[in-house]
């Protein structure tokens, strides 16, 4: 007997940048939360409405800043399934078919596959505007990169309030004279192993 082993993995890539100057602020990888993960595409696939990627979350807790200015970085949260940022300071509806995002054209989600690939890729886009958040900082220039929203760790939460994924950054301040925009790539890929033994 031929017994199908096929494994999932996640990965994820994680773009953030002015969309104007497109300078580049932090490109780099993240971790998953395998656990939580897991449970959103096993409910995603049984068509049970909870588990949808619903918002991207930003926080300012993830690293330490000496007065000589070496950055320290505290470990991804991607352990527990309550796990959160370290330190919440905002977040922005990215589900364009969520009622309440204000801008499903600038804040979205996207599911891209190419035919006989063995990966998919979901892709979720958020703009935060001039404007956002509210209380911000004139000018990103601050001498402090301790405020509430110099931003050192970001990640995707489900619509059931879970931690999907997880990515702590050198602090990068949003203000009002600058725009930030954050590309994530969540790719999901199976491995598949055919294998006679059970």
């Amino acid at each position: 007997m031929i017994i199908d082993k096929t494994k999932a993995i996640a990965q994820g890539h994680v773009k953030i940048y002015d969309p104007y100057s497109n300078e580049i602020l932090v490109d780099k990888m993240n971790s998953i939360h395998y656990e939580n993960i897991s449970e959103a595409m096993a409910n995603a696939l049984t068509n049970k409405n909870i588990g949808t990627v619903e918002r991207m979350v930003f926080g300012n807790g993830a690293t330490a800043v000496d007065t000589t200015g070496v950055v320290t970085y505290l470990p991804t949260n991607t352990t527990g399934t309550d796990s959160q940022l370290y330190n919440q300071t905002y977040s922005k509806i990215v589900d364009d078919e969520n009622a309440s995002n204000l801008d499903p054209t600038r804040n979205y989600i996207r599911v891209r596959h190419t035919p006989g690939t063995i990966y998919t890729d979901i892709f979720v886009t958020c703009l935060l505007d001039y404007t956002e958040p509210a209380n911000q900082a004139a000018f990103d220039n601050a001498a402090s990169l301790q405020g509430t929203f110099v931003f050192d760790e970001l990640g995707l939460l489900s619509s059931d309030g879970k931690l999907l994924t997880h990515v702590i950054f050198h602090p990068v301040q949003k203000a009002l004279n600058r725009l930030i925009q954050v590309d994530y790539t969540l790719r999901i890929q199976s491995l598949t192993n055919l294998s006679n033994n059970l």
